[in-house]
């Protein structure tokens, strides 16, 4: 099952060769960007050998009864289910539905990091950008069918649960198998890239979740591109057009809108011979896919002032540790906003 984390879906399904009758299924997002590419990772698995079920399963008021009617019968015959976001509703509420006894986790959003801590504490299942927040009425009405799902997602007898990730796991719940995602089939699968003389700059939407302020963001672009002489923006999927249009005007950036995960992306090339990013998946996912390139990926922090006033109180301690346990990046300074 895959919801809207698109970057590992290749390399979990390679690892998944040797098993019989595997299926993708997408659960189609509304998001225009993030609905492309999957799409275009659709195409691709279709051309490794692998079945893909595209389901429209946020088309309408009736959508998700239709998705979990057509994929009730399918789920309760499978021995095994790979699944993408663990602390996505539909997910949750489809892991209800199977009687599988091998759970796997597919997933290098930094949201792994938080997930497999919960899951190790008994947690109830919150997205870090949310902790801390009072549970609205939607919240209240599914945590039944969230409790179900940790269930689900804890090692009991007769159930096998692994995580395949890039993203550091310092929390291991007992019984949990975690194997790390070397991105092995991208690097096989495309480049070396082309490098070119300068740097690009990764984007973020730190903005659109509500943790960073978006004036204190622009600046802080604008400082790095200038600093270190980067041409090109690499908008984040989730990005708001509007916030891209500002960047272009007020920091002469050419905006791009990679049709792939940025790592896939990255390894097609061109490629700047740095690549500057703030706290994010990237910061992880990259050196691994550009492994003897030469190319270089380099995570500016977080200033604690270009938090919103609705930040998480844990905002600031886990975008840390996001940079502080990525290995083979450089650090820099935060840029000092005004």
């Amino acid at each position: 099952m895959r919801g809207e984390s698109v970057p590992p879906a290749s390399e979990g399904a390679a690892r998944e060769q040797s098993v019989p009758a595997l299926t993708l299924v997408v659960l189609a997002p509304t998001d225009p960007m993030t609905r492309g590419q999957l799409r275009r990772m659709a195409e691709l698995a279709r051309e490794e050998g692998y079945r893909v079920r595209w389901e429209e399963a946020r088309g309408g008021a009736s959508a998700p009864l239709r998705t979990v009617g057509a994929l009730a019968g399918p789920l309760r015959r499978a021995e095994r289910i790979v699944m993408g976001d663990p602390f996505s509703r539909y997910v949750q509420l489809l892991l209800t539905i199977t009687r599988a006894r091998d759970l796997v986790v597919v997933d290098d959003g930094t949201a792994t990091m938080e997930f497999v801590t919960q899951l190790a504490r008994g947690e109830r299942l919150v997205r870090w950008h949310r902790k801390g927040g009072r549970p609205g009425p939607r919240d209240l009405l599914l945590a039944p069918v969230s409790a179900t799902a940790r269930r689900r997602l804890t090692p009991a007898a007769g159930r096998r649960v692994e995580v395949f990730s890039a993203m550091p796991v310092t929390e291991t719940p007992d019984g949990v198998t975690v194997t790390a995602n070397d991105f092995a089939w991208t690097r096989a699968r495309f480049g070396p890239p082309r490098i070119t003389r300068g740097a690009d700059l990764v984007g973020t939407s730190l903005v659109e979740t509500g943790v960073v302020d978006a004036d204190r963001y622009v600046e802080a672009v604008h400082t790095l591109a200038k600093t270190h002489g980067a041409t090109r923006y690499f908008a984040h999927r989730r990005e708001s057009t509007a916030k891209l249009h500002r960047l272009a005007g007020e920091t002469g950036l050419e905006i791009v809108r990679p049709d792939l995960p940025l790592e896939l992306t990255a390894r097609r090339g061109p490629i700047g011979r740095t690549v500057l990013s703030f706290p994010s998946t990237v910061v992880h996912t990259l050196p691994l896919a550009l492994k003897g390139t030469g190319v270089r990926v380099a995570v500016c922090d977080v200033d604690p002032d270009w938090l919103t006033q609705n930040a998480s109180p844990r905002a600031q301690g886990f975008l840390s540790g996001v940079t502080g346990t990525a290995r083979d990046v450089h650090r820099l300074a935060s840029v000092r906003t005004v």
